[in-house]
């Protein structure tokens, strides 16, 4: 009889519930369950609807139940930075704002006042990006200090969902790193760094390892879902999980989780701090195993996403569609397709510009930063994606550059998993502007990376490598030239 597993997979816009078992020498996954993740305006704040989506979660265990397909054990993982402060009676302190809230304006120039940019780097390794954690709780520490002040714990957004299910409350390593606040090479909390922004080092305690169990379905939940399993922490911080799925077999390629964001980078056993490093906005995440990704943070799909929206109807600015909106629903595919069609419109953008991060109309973002730029502005369809696939393959190719650059490794190879590796377009245009084979595949990475620990955990693999092999022989992988 099969045992089962349980990945909770949870990004900004949703989550799904996958079911994971290995039968005759192969992975096999199944979709039980998938719910919408929300953004809700309080009190001036984006601030995620958490009782909408703890019921999401509630919701897949459910489901899970109904298809008899009940799981030895169940790890969640989601994206990074956002975090949850609990009182001493463990309710909620005010909102868990978003990262694309505008808070932080501001806070980046504060901290280093406190302690300067490099320094900041050369304890952390963690890529400057205005939505961290550190600048997160700067800003919350000038704007609501009694917050911090009653807060009695910090939950990241997994670690938090782990403890509604089992009432134990675990600190996840690889999430934390996020934060800005982990020293990279000793792997904790920087106690000092902590001390020198007047942060509560209560709040702050032991750093639990991706395999570590967090505890049984608390009682009322197990009588609510319908059976009892075990909590156990996968790489909490999606992109640690995805990371793990590369089915790559060599040292030699780079990684990229393609999805709301592009997470492009390489494995490596220690942390790469080099200045420059930093110059170039190149993070050293915690990962699995103490693997730590050296990678670059890129506003991936993000943007496509947006612009059909904008299209579609679906984003409403101050209440209203978005001007737009054309009466047609365009499918990726149909965006893909105007793509093609404007192959030679010569603008490309520089996806990482502050300004398409939380825009009230992407389109017009782009079109100002094409003016801007004294590029050409896009007005067409295919032009307005065709400028976000150049910018995009562009990227990718300058960040592999600069990797080898900084590593001294010639890389021979990129492999692209995540719901991104479907997009065959941008796959090609990857393959053409790096000169590089691209390996794209499997599209569920970050749930089969979750899974992977559980697995491994449980014995049904010896180690990582084992894994990957599995992972290589059960999914297809498609590759462009």
């Amino acid at each position: 009889m099969n045992e089962y597993f349980l990945a909770i997979d949870i990004g900004a816009s949703g989550g799904r519930h996958i079911i994971g078992w290995v039968d005759q020498g192969k992975m096999h996954l199944k979709e039980v369950h998938r719910f919408e993740n929300r953004q809700v305006l309080i009190d001036g704040h984006q601030c995620w609807d958490m009782e909408f989506l703890w019921q999401g979660v509630l919701d897949g265990l459910k489901a899970c139940k109904k298809e008899n397909l009940i799981p030895k054990t169940i790890g969640i993982d989601t994206w990074a930075v956002d975090f949850v402060l609990l009182d001493r009676d463990d309710r909620m302190i005010g909102n868990p704002v978003s990262y694309r809230d505008g808070r932080t304006k501001g806070m980046e120039e504060e901290v280093y006042k406190i302690i300067p940019e490099k320094e900041l780097y050369e304890k952390t390794g963690i890529q400057r990006q205005p939505f961290n954690t550190i600048f997160q709780l700067m800003a919350l520490k000038k704007e609501r200090p009694k917050d911090l002040e009653e807060a009695e714990s910090l939950l990241m957004i997994p670690d938090y969902l782990d403890f509604l299910l089992t009432k134990v409350k675990k600190q996840e390593y690889t999430n934390a790193t996020s934060t800005g606040l982990v020293n990279a090479k000793e792997k904790t909390w920087d106690k000092a760094l902590l001390d020198k922004l007047g942060l509560p080092e209560k709040l702050f305690g032991e750093l639990s390892l991706p395999g570590t169990i967090v505890g049984e379905l608390s009682e009322d939940i197990a009588k609510e879902v319908g059976f009892s399993s075990t909590v156990i922490l996968p790489a909490t911080h999606d992109t640690g999980s995805a990371f793990l799925s590369v089915p790559a077999r060599d040292e030699t390629s780079v990684y990229l989780s393609s999805g709301t964001w592009s997470l492009l980078g390489i494995e490596s056993a220690y942390p790469i701090i080099s200045e420059e490093a930093r110059k170039e906005n190149l993070t050293n995440e915690g990962g699995a195993f103490y693997r730590y990704r050296f990678l670059k943070n890129i506003m991936g799909l993000w943007i496509i996403q947006s612009i059909r929206r904008e299209l579609n109807g679906t984003e409403y600015v101050q209440g209203k569609k978005s001007s737009y909106s054309t009466g047609r629903t365009y499918s990726f595919p149909d965006l893909i397709a105007e793509a093609r069609n404007c192959e030679d419109f010569d603008a490309a953008l520089d996806v990482n510009d502050d300004s398409f991060l939380s825009p009230e109309s992407m389109i017009d973002a782009i079109k100002n930063y094409c003016k801007r730029k004294d590029m050409p502005v896009p007005q067409s369809v295919g032009e307005i994606m065709q400028c976000v696939y150049k910018g995009l393959s562009l990227c990718y190719r300058d960040t592999v550059r600069k990797l080898e650059d900084i590593t001294g490794k010639r890389i021979t190879g990129i492999n692209i998993i995540g719901g991104g590796c479907q997009d065959e377009y941008l796959n090609s245009l990857t393959a053409r502007a790096l000169g590089l084979p691209v390996y794209a595949g499997p599209i569920e990475g970050t749930a089969i990376g979750n899974l992977v620990v559980q697995m491994i955990s449980a014995g049904i693999f010896e180690d990582l490598s084992g894994a990957r092999d599995c992972i290589y022989n059960s999914f297809d992988i498609k590759t462009y030239r």
